[in-house]
């Protein structure tokens, strides 16, 4: 399956919006969770193809070194009369992703499969927590936008300045937090454990989705299983990327920290 792209807009300095139509997205089922993903393949520097391409051709006929650098991005919307995938991707420095995305322009195309997700706010729950950084932010509008005029909740988003902050609609009852770093790493660090932890925990039910740099959201999910007692099955908690490790260099540490992970609470 493959988009081609539209258009594309700046949200920010760090984050550009894409939109994918076309034919190549015939077929695309859309997920009813708001944290839906796409995993997508973006052909190395030199290799001789180009998108679109069969993703299993390639996998068998190409040398290691070729194959394409696969990323996951959130599905932040579909319309599904126009036949249009919205994707919002973070742009680093760093990274043939961010690359790819900085650089996109209408006509070119992105392979793709999924979608794939796993968290959809509970209709049942009497508040809502939503917590990450600039990775999870797709996932938190997209949650906002789904929630119930009466909902109540709190989200807390890290993001580098006033001019990385976005509109989001939300319901009047859900409080929205912008967290700006300050450029010292031990600060920026707990700047979410430090919002999550400073009101005290709310005596309703809870429902928490906590995504995005792995150390900020070990410490907020330690937090919450242990000084909240919130029950794992009301935790939605996910590391994207992780501080100091490339792109590649994460996907490979991940199982072995996820794991490490698992054994913080017993």
């Amino acid at each position: 399956m493959y988009g081609t792209v539209q258009s594309t807009t700046w949200l920010s300095p760090a984050m550009v919006r894409i939109v994918l139509g076309g034919d190549g997205l015939a077929g695309f089922e859309p997920r009813v969770e708001t944290d839906a993903y796409v995993n997508v393949a973006i052909p190395p520097e030199h290799a001789d193809y180009t998108a679109p391409f069969d993703l299993d051709r390639i996998r068998n006929e190409q040398p290691a070194e070729l194959q394409p650098h696969r990323r996951r991005y959130t599905v932040r919307r579909f319309d599904a009369s126009a036949g249009e995938l919205t994707l919002d991707v973070v742009v680093h420095e760093r990274g043939p992703g961010g690359m790819w995305a900085a650089g996109a322009a209408p006509g070119d195309a992105l392979v793709l499969t999924g979608p794939g997700g796993g968290y959809h706010p509970d209709p049942a729950a009497d508040h809502h927590l939503l917590a990450g950084d600039e990775s999870a932010l797709p996932a938190i509008g997209a949650s906002l936008e789904v929630l119930p005029t009466g909902a109540r909740g709190t989200a807390l988003i890290v993001v580098d300045g006033p001019d990385h902050e976005l509109d989001l609609v939300h319901p009047p009852g859900v409080e929205v937090r912008w967290l700006h770093r300050t450029g010292e790493e031990p600060v920026d660090e707990r700047l979410l454990l430090d919002a999550v932890s400073a009101p005290p925990s709310p005596a309703s039910r809870l429902h928490a989705f906590v995504h995005g740099e792995a150390g900020e959201v070990r410490a907020v999910r330690r937090h919450l299983l242990t000084e909240w007692e919130l029950s794992r099955a009301s935790l939605s908690c996910s590391p994207y990327w992780r501080r100091h490790l490339a792109d590649e260099a994460w996907r490979q540490a991940k199982p072995a920290w996820s794991a490490e992970v698992e054994r913080d609470v017993a």
